[in-house]
């Protein structure tokens, strides 16, 4: 076992989950569990900052093995806290939620043919039809017609839309003007929108001041656009904000470093530099 090291030199690793720590097929990316049991051995803190919800986060967890004090699921609208009386380990700690009613109406006029979820701030997730993506055969998912979904209070909501690739949602979606919220458009033709001026950065900086971590501590991963905030928020504070290699180019340009590709192993990659040079992470 390796001496852990000095808590100056402890850093704070923010990893993001799909793209980032699994693959599409939701295996695991090459050397990704070995990588963090090592960054945890040499007494650094990692936890996850997703999109997801809770429900299909916890499993990652225990993928990784690990139990960080919080961790940031909902692109940031929800920060779960290490709490032993739970089922999973973990209750919410903080719920950032907005009626969805307007938005949803006015995307639905745009994209009819779309599929919808919401989730709801105690984890429940509504949705219009089933995807595999949305991982809707965990506890707190039900089918509902459209219209039950609005005039909710929901942390998130999810749109897909299969007449769309890409590259072609992401300029129907800025076309589309939505304003009033934050949101993000995947690397299919999905659509995450949050409550307005919450993300992944504002959760982080959250718990960030909740542990104490000075700034220039700060190490994220991410491949997507709803990354981009949380890699400028650890670039800007001094950290390293670490973007994948398959990660599209408006995302990189927010990184301080390029790692390798999500298949090509990118986190353990990171993780092995990083844990080479600690001392020079300003």
């Amino acid at each position: 076992m390796t001496l852990p090291v000095p808590e100056p030199d402890r850093l704070f690793i923010a990893l993001d989950i799909d793209g980032t720590v699994l693959l599409e097929d939701g295996t695991s990316s090459p050397g990704v569990e070995e990588a963090v049991a090592e960054a945890v051995d040499r007494g650094h803190a990692v936890t996850l900052a997703t999109g997801r919800s809770w429900e299909s986060t916890h499993p990652v967890l225990d993928r990784l093995d690990i139990r960080p004090p919080y961790v940031v699921c909902a692109n940031g609208a929800t920060i779960m806290s290490r709490d032993a009386d739970e089922p999973t380990g973990y209750a919410r700690h903080t719920i950032e939620t907005f009626d969805a009613t307007e938005v949803l109406r006015f995307i639905r006029g745009h994209l009819p043919g779309a599929s919808y979820m919401v989730e709801l701030g105690d984890g429940t997730r509504l949705f219009t039809d089933f995807m595999d993506d949305w991982d809707l055969n965990r506890p707190g998912a039900h089918q509902v017609p459209f219209d039950e979904m609005l005039g909710l209070h929901v942390t998130r909501v999810v749109v897909v839309s299969p007449e769309h690739d890409g590259d072609d949602f992401n300029d129907f979606v800025e076309r589309m003007g939505l304003q009033q919220v934050t949101y993000a458009v995947g690397w299919s033709a999905w659509l995450d929108i949050a409550p307005q001026g919450v993300n992944k950065a504002t959760a982080l900086e959250k718990v960030r001041a909740l542990l104490d971590v000075d700034p220039a501590r700060i190490v994220v991963m991410g491949d997507g656009r709803n990354d981009v905030e949380m890699l400028a928020w650890a670039r800007e504070g001094g950290g390293e904000a670490v973007a994948m290699g398959q990660a599209p180019l408006e995302v990189q340009q927010h990184a301080s470093r390029l790692t390798l590709s999500v298949e090509g192993g990118g986190v353990a990659a990171a993780l092995s530099q990083l844990g080479a040079a600690t001392s020079t992470i300003r």
